[in-house]
């Protein structure tokens, strides 16, 4: 069993914050305990929504100095890229090179949101008046980071919340909380005392920002029902909020795709980082005349792939990240199978420690079975026929969900036609999955409220104040 004896810390107002209590942290790819993390206390939450409440005021008096604030925590994070990825890891199971690529990730939205234009308009400017819409910090904003791209997510909530001039108190999920408290520990030293605050804990905890007075703003990413859950309690005191809710993305196929030219870049965007990404191709559709041999041309892909601790350098996908997920990507495998599903690969978990899953590719499976209905967010992919484009869009669309879609043909204008008609926040062709720091990202119906990214999501950390200047 691999274990550590490092200590991780919570960072409030601009220290590292001791902690009595601790909650076991599991080692994926062996099922074990293996790291102790802080759990928060009513009154270190207080403390740390204390210090983001104190530090806003001056913090959003001066751009340029958040700027080059965001430009230090990039370099910050160039610095701890090697510490941060085994860190990451140990606690989410994905591949090292993977985790190494995630803390670039993050540097890299750093440097680019402080480099970013904050929107100012003028309405009007003439001998009488002068009117202008500039865009307002919030103040303090409450994050809360899943466990798939913790330290990826922390850096593309947090970037564009300081460049506006708000603070932060950011809570990373309970199965994978080291590597962002270890981020928190390492942007202490280039951000002024408050300004950035990580706690660590249960859901209890996520419930008691969502609740906190001192919160103006809530960004979420996780599932739709604890979405609906952050709304309900923003109401009552009308804080703002952003929620990225996950989808169940449809790739759409057409008659001309070339089935062994597509097949690499289709396998890995379904199962990429195990199947664990919002924006996943989760449910492929294929045209009839090339269907079956673009099920083979996958399944060789799969065959091909290594599964194993992301620790280990030949390792292309590691485990499924906590049990809850494992046990439920297996039950619906299982209940695809009684429905009569073809295994095509895979279809059973490894026989080993861990929660490890192999690529799971599956046929004569339609909507009505769970894995089609539902969101796996796991390694199994159901791949189903279609005799028309109409049908195709009907099938895909017919979900609350509607985060990414894409569609695959050699012909980019019947592409970009057909990619309008999916009902989702990004539609691509012959390209799925994928986030750009200049590029808007939002879902339509369940998949979310608002919008992230670009100038649009820096919007999204602000309120409009309208600066009327008369001169007569």
């Amino acid at each position: 069993m691999s274990t550590t004896t490092k200590g991780f810390h919570m960072t409030i107002g601009g220290a590292l914050a001791p902690t009595e209590q601790t909650f076991g942290v599991i080692d994926p790819a062996t099922g074990a305990v293996f790291a102790e993390a802080p759990t928060c206390t009513p009154a270190q939450l207080d403390a740390a929504m204390d210090a983001a409440k104190g530090a806003f005021p001056a913090w959003s008096r001066d751009e340029a100095a958040r700027r080059a604030a965001l430009e230090a925590c990039a370099d910050a994070i160039e610095a701890n890229t090697e510490a941060l990825a085994r860190t990451l890891t140990m606690e989410q199971g994905k591949p090292l090179a993977k985790a190494e690529g995630e803390a670039k990730g993050a540097a890299h939205w750093f440097r680019e949101v402080a480099r970013m234009e904050i929107p100012h308009d003028v309405l009007r400017d003439d001998e009488s008046a002068r009117v202008e819409v500039r865009r307002r910090p919030l103040g303090v904003v409450g994050s809360i980071v899943p466990w798939n791209f913790p330290v990826f997510l922390a850096g593309v909530k947090t970037a564009p919340a300081l460049l506006m001039g708000n603070t932060v108190v950011l809570k990373p999920s309970p199965f994978t909380p080291l590597a962002t408290l270890e981020l928190g520990e390492m942007l202490q030293a280039v951000l002024p005392p408050g300004v950035f605050n990580v706690v660590s804990g249960g859901d209890d905890l996520g419930a008691a920002i969502t609740h906190h007075p001192a919160v103006r703003m809530l960004c979420f990413t996780g599932s739709v029902a604890t979405g609906k859950k952050v709304a309900a309690a923003a109401a009552p005191d009308l804080k703002r909020f952003v929620l990225e809710l996950g989808g169940n993305d449809p790739a759409i196929v057409l008659e001309d795709a070339d089935p062994e030219a597509i097949a690499e870049k289709l396998f890995w965007s379904a199962f990429g980082n195990t199947g664990q990404v919002c924006i996943a191709a989760k449910r492929v559709y294929a045209h009839e005349s090339v269907y079956h041999p673009l099920v083979e041309a996958m399944a060789e892909v799969a065959r091909r792939v290594r599964v194993g601790p992301g620790i280990e350098p030949e390792t292309q996908l590691g485990p499924l990240n906590n049990a809850p997920q494992f046990q439920r990507v297996d039950e619906l495998v299982e209940d695809a199978k009684r429905a009569g599903a073809k295994v095509v690969t895979g279809g059973e978990p490894l026989g080993r420690p861990g929660y490890f899953y192999p690529p799971t590719i599956l046929t004569d499976v339609a909507e009505g079975v769970r894995l089609v209905d539902e969101e796996q967010f796991g390694p199994a992919l159901p791949v189903m026929p279609f005799r028309d484009v109409d049908e195709a869009l009907e099938r895909a669309n017919a979900t609350h969900f509607g985060l990414m879609g894409s569609v695959w043909t050699q012909d980019l204008d019947r592409g970009a036609e057909v990619a309008a008609r999916l009902e989702v926040g990004t539609a691509r062709v012959n390209r799925h999955g994928g986030v750009d720091p200049r590029v808007p990202f939002g879902g339509a119906k369940w998949s979310g409220i608002g919008y992230q990214f670009g100038r649009w999501g820096l919007e999204t950390y602000s309120e409009l104040q309208v600066i009327e200047l008369n001169r007569t």
